[in-house]
């Protein structure tokens, strides 16, 4: 059976590691993977309607550069190894938005490093980790 998995991928040495195991399934399986990078992202409400703009002027530059250096090389090497690959480069919540996105892909599992970038915002707000074991609708697996 073929599996559509979702892999959290921030480019840290645990991303990475989640990646190639996703990536060893997708292969024997025949699957497809979704590399889905999330930029953490809070909405301000309280900011005026030029900084708002400003700030949307930034946040599409952001996706533009985490495009370009993070996502197209993966995808690149993986497509080159023969797997099926599709991406998916959002803003907002990591936990929240790697749920939505195996939501809409119909997804079968999602895959996860350990640890990431986000390590101080994991102790302060609680790790994506433990909020994906809690929340998500499809197996998750977090990879050492």
């Amino acid at each position: 059976m073929s599996q559509k998995i979702v892999v959290g991928y921030d480019g840290s040495g645990s991303a990475d590691a989640a990646l190639g195991f996703a990536a060893a399934i997708a292969r024997a399986q025949g699957g497809t993977l979704i590399v889905a990078h999330v930029l953490e992202w809070s909405p301000y409400s309280f900011l005026t309607p030029d900084e708002l703009e400003e700030r949307h002027m930034r946040r599409k530059e952001e996706l533009e550069r985490a495009e370009k250096a993070m996502l197209t090389p993966v995808v690149e090497r993986l497509r080159g190894e023969g797997l099926e690959v599709v991406t998916e480069l959002k803003y907002g919540h990591i936990a929240e938005t790697l749920i939505k996105i195996a939501k809409a892909h119909g997804a079968d599992q999602i895959v996860i490093g350990r640890t990431g970038h986000s390590d101080l915002s994991a102790r302060l707000f609680g790790s994506v980790a433990g909020t994906l074991a809690q929340a998500a609708p499809v197996p998750v697996t977090i990879v050492p």
